[in-house]
């Protein structure tokens, strides 16, 4: 998962963490898309503990596997300070000591990303964690991070772990569990493969490096460092590297394959002693029009080619492989990119002497040894738009539980699927059932976030590679219905609403000509009309506030607009790239912002004219108030500010002194002015901050267990009919979060009241302490230890019921007999019992047989 996130990513560290002056507690969740999204791209099981197995993925961070299929993220602490973490490039779990599992952590090897890789270790399986800091840089969502594992535990002295790096940097060495590192200078084989040496795009000109490291745990013997060590290398000459003598010298293995292909992965099967290695001509994971599986007995040192297909029918690489270590013989490998008709799995029970297929020719079609579940992430189940390929493409991941030759994983480039019933694949008839089993990993990267005046919606998405997702329910997996279609983009890249028509609906994806409108709340699409006439790609969409006008600042034509369906034409008094947004209520005013330079426009977005010059050098974003024409709030890197005349003038918010994404939401009683929410630095903390009385006081309402990643990439929305949700997304692979205040249930704010409350506040701090260290390696370790203290704090608040000037009702009834439903309640739909008329000056609407609102 790299398109879209790379710049997303490439952002600086925020300042180290001080104490900040008032927190509150919050839940977080995450709203269920239903597993999966992106590349799941390792996953190892631990040979000698049953049910201990996790899983890496390029952006979204690793998970551990629970008893019931499930899975728990194991990187939420995450922050702006450490974002880089959130690649995983390789992860190995103790054969030993059960409970260490370690990570080799970085995003990027390119110019990209700034920071040093690390090295993550725990003694309690994911629950804390140590750091290291490595001397050079990992990469986690670069090129070849399908294969491995490029961490390896030693199985008979699990104080020794090897790594094997990128970029020219060699094979590494620990003895102490992960805590320091050297080079191993004895082993002179970095790699020589580039993806694309002369491309101009620096992230496909770095060498992939060492590809995997396996120990031949059948060589030594419990309490002495092992002597054979394998070592896979990304170079097509002189690949497969050995040690005897537990990494003092190295050689290559006599007779290797001449082949001009990558090792991607290299599996011992110890019971018969053969180290079974899969090949394609490309790094991966989208690459791959060749490849070959060998095994190499380790007795005898003989090689025999054993690839399950040949001429013709060979037409991908090879990725992911498995050893059953219950039935010695029995093994399966994945095409590693196998696009046409699907994918591609085989499975042989004598050491790859013969193969079955997971499906067969059988004229003009295929009979199959599986079906497929996707009940847990129903999106998945609409083979001809969202999964052309049902059992998955990019498949370097595949595993056998070694417990269990029934219960088997792999990982693909949208989710986790495997089973139970495994050895039915074996039987005459047999079929396997393939599930998605990614519950619990929602690695999907969130590009915009929208909470809308409407009452069947309380979310909607737009989502990088799986377009986006109507969220009616937060706690149900997403269904394809329920996803944009027709026209479908594989990413939405923005999205927005009409303010006085908030069923009115605009989007825009990643290739040029893509913009889509509703006029039902999502549940069906349409193109513009003018799409297939323009050239315009990506960026930010605003909608007017009657939905007549659209003003789109593209990527690579600059700033254009279309009126009631016409022609876009080019919006030549804004600069390029900058943020857009309408007025909720005005449909003649449009802002935007550029650099900190903000602009106004009051033709509905033909002409701009610069209005304000704010502090900072780079705009974030523009939110106008939802129930109040002219006040708009605008966040910069140098804070927050709010205009309450069309954006002629600004007041700087105290507290921020730098935001990014912020929102504004239900407020605390009916009648106060809105909630806010925003990723800002307050009294030197990066984090999320909520204020109820226009940025007078601010609480932190994330903590050390809930860091968000790199703060600037992420999306926020508040919700705006119940107080305190707050919906939390963005480019760091983590999905989409909702939170909650802690003790109790938020509630809409249909009424305005005065209340005494007692009020929980939890304190959650994080203790980072560093280790001097003297190694060759000049490498630091950090300790992560994560302690919650909480203390009750009795308060009592009078709240007082303003009036802001807003169309907005205060009151919501919902007794029908003459009583009259506030703006934006539902009004009627088959099965409404409640009021159909609707409070001055709203009238009821309908926008389907199911939902009609007061607008």
């Amino acid at each position: 998962m790299v398109r879209y996130t790379s710049v997303l990513l490439a952002l600086a560290a925020g300042p180290a963490l001080v104490a900040s002056a008032a927190s509150q507690c919050y839940n977080w969740k995450n709203v269920k898309i239903g597993g999966g999204g992106g590349f799941v791209d390792g996953i190892v099981f631990n040979p000698s503990a049953s049910g201990v197995a996790y899983a890496r993925t390029d952006i979204g961070g690793a998970y551990r596997l629970n008893s019931d299929d499930s899975w728990t993220p194991l990187l939420d602490w995450v922050d702006s300070t450490n974002w880089n973490y959130m690649g995983v490039d390789a992860i190995a779990t103790d054969p030993i000591d059960t409970n260490r599992v370690v990570m080799a952590v970085g995003l990027y090897t390119n110019d990209w990303d700034p920071n040093m890789g690390s090295i993550l270790r725990s003694t309690d399986k994911g629950n804390n964690w140590s750091a290291t800091k490595l001397p050079f840089k990992v990469g986690g969502n670069m090129p070849g991070r399908g294969m491995g594992e490029r961490l390896a535990i030693d199985p008979n002295s699990n104080n020794i772990i090897y790594f094997g790096a990128r970029s020219g940097n060699g094979l590494w060495k620990s003895t102490d569990y992960g805590a320091t590192w050297a080079k191993v200078s004895s082993f002179t084989s970095v790699g020589t493969f580039v993806p694309n040496p002369s491309s101009s795009n620096s992230y496909e000109r770095d060498i992939v490096g060492i590809a995997w490291v396996t120990f031949d745990s059948t060589s030594g013997s419990k309490g002495s460092a092992t002597p054979r060590i394998f070592v896979g290398v990304a170079d097509k000459s002189n690949s497969i590297w050995v040690s005897t003598n537990a990494g003092s010298t190295w050689s290559l293995v006599s007779g290797q394959p001449s082949q001009s292909y990558l090792p991607h992965k290299g599996v011992l099967s110890p019971s018969d002693k053969l180290l079974y290695i899969t090949y394609s001509d490309g790094a991966g994971p989208y690459d791959g029009a060749l490849g070959a599986v060998w095994k190499y007995n380790i007795a005898s040192g003989a090689w025999t080619d054993i690839t399950p297909v040949s001429g013709g029918d060979l037409y991908y690489g090879f990725g992911g492989f498995a050893v059953d270590l219950k039935k010695p013989g029995t093994i399966m490998v994945a095409a590693l990119n196998a696009w046409w008709p699907e994918g591609l799995i085989f499975r042989s029970t004598n050491s790859g002497a013969s193969w079955t297929r997971a499906w067969d020719w059988n004229g003009s079609d295929r009979t199959k040894r599986f079906t497929m579940d996707s009940s847990l992430a129903p999106w998945l189940s609409n083979p001809s738009d969202e999964v052309p390929e049902p059992i998955g493409w990019m498949m370097e991941a595949l595993v056998i539980d070694p417990f269990d030759s029934n219960h088997w994983l792999y990982g693909t480039g949208a989710t986790i699927y495997g089973g139970r019933d495994l050895t039915k694949w074996d039987t005459a008839g047999g079929v396997v059932t393939i599930k998605s089993l990614a519950d619990g990993i929602e690695e999907t990267a969130i590009l915009g976030l929208l909470s809308p005046p409407t009452q069947h919606v309380k979310l909607v998405s737009s989502v990088g590679d799986i377009n986006g997702f109507i969220h009616d329910n937060l706690d149900t997996p997403r269904t394809s219905a329920s996803q944009f279609h027709n026209p479908k983009f594989a990413t939405t890249f923005s999205l927005d609403y009409a303010g006085n028509k908030p069923l009115n609906y605009v989007r825009i994806g990643g290739d040029a000509g893509n913009i889509a409108v509703s006029t039902n709340g999502g549940v069906s699409w349409s193109s513009h009309s003018q799409s297939s006439g323009t050239t315009g790609s990506n960026g930010f969409v605003s909608y007017s506030a009657n939905a007549d006008t659209i003003v789109w600042s593209t990527t690579n034509i600059g700033v254009i607009r279309s009126a009631n369906g016409g022609s876009f034409t080019t919006v030549s008094s804004l600069p390029a790239n900058a943020y857009v947004a309408a007025d909720r209520r005005d449909n003649t005013v449009f802002y935007a912002i550029s650099g900190n330079k903000f602009y106004v426009s009051k033709n509905t977005g033909a002409t701009f004219t610069q209005t304000a010059t704010l502090s900072g050098s780079w705009g974030y974003k523009i939110v106008p108030n939802p129930g109040t024409a002219g006040d708009v709030w605008v966040s910069t890197d140098g804070g927050l500010f709010r205009s309450t005349n069309t954006g002629t003038s600004f007041t700087t918010i105290s507290g921020p002194t730098w935001a990014a994404h912020f929102d504004l939401g239900a407020p605390k009683t009916s009648g106060a002015y809105w909630s806010i929410a925003a990723m800002a630095t307050i009294d030197g903390k990066k984090g999320l901050y909520r204020s109820d009385d226009t940025g007078a006081t601010w609480v932190q309402i994330n903590d050390a267990t809930m860091g968000f990643g790199t703060a600037e990439s992420n999306r926020v929305a508040v919700d705006y009919s119940v107080y305190g949700r707050i919906f939390v997304g963005g480019g760091n692979g983590r999905g989409i979060f909702y939170g909650t205040p802690c003790g109790g249930t938020p509630t809409s704010t249909t009424t305005a009241a005065t209340t005494t409350r007692a009020t929980t506040t939890s304190s959650t701090t994080t203790r980072v302490t560093t280790t001097p260290v003297t190694t060759p390696s000049t490498t630091t370790t950090t300790a992560i230890r994560t302690s919650t203290t909480t203390s009750a704090v009795t308060t009592t608040r009078s709240t007082t019921t303003t009036t802001r000037a807003s169309t907005t009702a205060s009151t919501t009834t919902t007794t029908a007999g003459g009583a009259l439903q506030s703006q934006w309640g539902q009004c009627g739909g088959q099965g409404w019992t409640g009021p159909t008329a609707c409070a001055p000056p709203a009238t009821c609407v309908s926008s389907n047989p199911y939902y009609s609102q007061c607008l």
